[in-house]
């Protein structure tokens, strides 16, 4: 099914219709397909991002269509699915199971002698993992379907179940990770699916990820640096501190943007946590941390990553924080409406 865009004007002011950017698509006729998860159990110090689709979805209103770059990528049509509210429910629940939880142990106390506290980590725990197969699902069915997917978070772990789809579809890709944070903790406070581990448990599980390339990484622990620097190369990490230091000595963005690009396999997949910005354009992320990118310091090695031929197969935009101006969700509608012309783009 094709759109009838010939009452639809580019310019206009755009009329909430229920779909990002107030595009005239449905989830038939659209060729790009967008997930919200409003999941955010394991988030570990601000919470929020659990309900940033929503407020994405109202600020994307905002964004006007002609991108230069890309001038008629959204012709081929975008749609987001709406936000499921049982899942929603579902995470407020846990939430507060895991805050319970959280203050039991940040206080010293032992779990292994507290049969509820125990109850409660099994409980997030299995959540974690049902919301993973749910994710799966919801993207399988849209791949199948022959779609382009995306993932808009909620918090970093709601990257897995799209990455296994596309594993499935995909002998090997590699992921180019923007974050402040490795995300490649074993577990992270006894939480195997915790926002803190995602990349962890993607390496682990998904053969057909064959590179992870992290960039802007600023805070991380000791076993994180130990796994970086044993995984043979598989994992390449750009630091924050190395970037700058180049970069102070002279280096251009443009040349260590190559380098990068470099390292990539053919296929690639772009897991965006927006932490990985400078905290001033996102101050109500969950954990944001001093550093970080400019927006188009970014879109100009995106912009590399498709002129070199390779293929953006799929992505997330994952731990936008709602603010009571509308800032950071703002910020994550340029974000993902950039991602979206990526995805649908053609050299």
């Amino acid at each position: 099914m094709i759109a009838d865009l010939s009452r639809f004007d580019p310019n206009g002011v755009s009329v909430a219709n229920k779909n990002l950017f107030g595009l005239p698509f449905t989830e038939e006729n659209a060729e790009l397909i967008i997930l919200p998860v409003p999941w955010e159990v394991t988030v570990s110090f601000k919470g929020g991002t659990a309900r940033s689709p929503d407020h994405i979805l109202h600020a994307s209103l905002q964004v006007d269509l002609f991108d230069s770059q890309y001038q008629n990528s959204w012709k081929k049509g975008v749609f987001m699915l709406p936000v499921d509210k049982k899942i929603l429910l579902k995470n407020d629940f846990l939430r507060k199971e895991n805050e319970l939880y959280l203050n039991f142990i940040n206080s010293g106390d032992q779990i292994e002698s507290n049969k509820f506290m125990k109850k409660n980590l099994k409980e997030v725990n299995e959540g974690c993992e049902q919301l993973h197969q749910w994710v799966y699902e919801k993207c399988k069915e849209q791949l199948d379907k022959g779609k382009k997917v995306g993932v808009l978070g909620g918090d970093h772990s709601v990257a897995y179940g799209l990455i296994k789809a596309l594993s499935e579809k995909n002998k090997e890709f590699g992921i180019l990770q923007i974050d402040a944070h490795c995300d490649l903790r074993k577990s992270f406070e006894g939480l195997t699916h915790s926002h803190g581990s995602i990349m962890y448990n993607v390496l682990n599980d998904i053969s057909s990820v064959t590179k992870l390339i992290q960039l802007g990484i600023r805070d991380y622990c000791e076993s994180e640096w130990n796994y970086i620097c044993e995984s043979d190369f598989r994992i390449v990490t750009y630091f924050e501190k190395e970037i700058k230091e180049r970069q102070f000595e002279g280096e251009s963005w443009a040349h260590i943007s190559d380098e990068i690009i470099a390292q990539l396999p053919q296929l690639v997949y772009i897991s965006y946590d927006i932490d990985g910005l400078d905290p001033k354009l996102c101050p109500h992320t969950g954990t944001p941390v001093p550093g970080g990118f400019e927006i188009e310091q970014l879109n100009f090695l995106f912009k590399k990553i498709v002129n070199s031929g390779r293929k953006i197969i799929g992505f997330d935009l994952c731990e936008t924080g709602v603010s009571t101006d509308g800032w950071d969700e703002n910020v994550g509608a340029r974000v993902i409406f950039k991602m979206c012309n990526l995805m649908l783009s053609e050299i």
